[in-house]
């Protein structure tokens, strides 16, 4: 954590903007700043990983309520009952301020790192990706971002063994700019997975593996965009969910998915 009175200035600031980071609403400059910043504060990051904690818990409770067609029809006939002109007026507050408790909802539990999304992202589907990102935010801001520590491939792959109910490969790295980092045991839906940290100058990118579940639709590969505070990349092989994510290049994130895309085929 920072010391002194400048650290403790430089803490105040960012805290100011950590919504904004979170919701990828600051430039690139401040976003590798805020980063930087995080990697070195443990008291920042602490907070930011409270602060994901508690937006995907805001998400999780607002689905968990979905009115029923009946419950509908009851709440319109009771809402068009004649009333006393003063009952009707306290009615009106009323719903204006449920209706008001809806939107603040909804807009919490669809907007966290789905503003200015393209639409590429928004085919992985909002809910998969809101989760994705939560997962690489919140691994980038733990203490202890990866179980298995190595860079070598050799020594990350078979340590997933009787941990996850499926095999992968990883990639050769040699002659890349990619390194790794190590890995851990993540999971998305309730289902394990692979959670693997590459760097590449400086920036961390999540690579995520899952199993293809009955009822999962394939995901669709695309080019991944920079239009929000993250560069993505998903793909369905071999009966394998993939994701790639980062603040990097959209380039640089599909060079990594190339990668992963040709290991799976060896």
């Amino acid at each position: 954590m920072n010391s002194g009175a400048t650290g403790t200035t430089d803490c105040a600031q960012w805290a100011s903007k950590l919504d904004l980071y979170l919701d990828g609403e600051l430039s690139d400059q401040e976003m590798r700043a805020f980063d930087a910043h995080v990697r070195g504060c443990a008291s920042c990051a602490a907070d930011a990983l409270a602060r994901v904690q508690m937006k995907r818990a805001v998400r999780a409770a607002a689905r968990r309520f979905t009115p029923s067609e009946e419950f509908r029809r009851r709440v319109q006939q009771r809402s068009a009952v004649k009333a006393s002109p003063q009952w009707g007026f306290r009615l009106r507050w009323g719903l204006a301020g449920a209706l008001a408790g809806l939107l603040v909802a909804g807009a919490l539990s669809f907007g966290y790192f789905t503003g200015h999304k393209p639409a590429d992202e928004a085919a992985i589907s909002g809910t998969t990706y809101n989760e994705i990102a939560d997962l690489h935010v919140a691994t980038l801001a733990s203490a202890t971002p990866v179980d298995v520590v190595s860079t070598d491939r050799h020594t990350v792959k078979p340590w997933f063994q009787g941990k996850i109910p499926f095999a992968f490969n990883l990639p050769e790295l040699q002659n890349s700019e990619f390194s790794l980092l190590g890995g851990r045991v993540t999971y998305l839906q309730q289902a394990p997975g692979a959670h693997l940290i590459y760097e590449l100058r400086k920036h961390k990118i999540s690579v995520l593996i899952f199993q293809q579940r009955p009822g999962d639709p394939p995901l669709p590969t695309f080019a991944p965009t920079r239009a929000s505070s993250f560069a993505t990349e998903a793909w369905t092989q071999d009966g394998l969910r993939y994701f790639v994510i980062g603040d990097t290049a959209p380039e640089d994130i599909h060079n990594l998915a190339e990668m992963f895309k040709n290991a799976a085929k060896a």
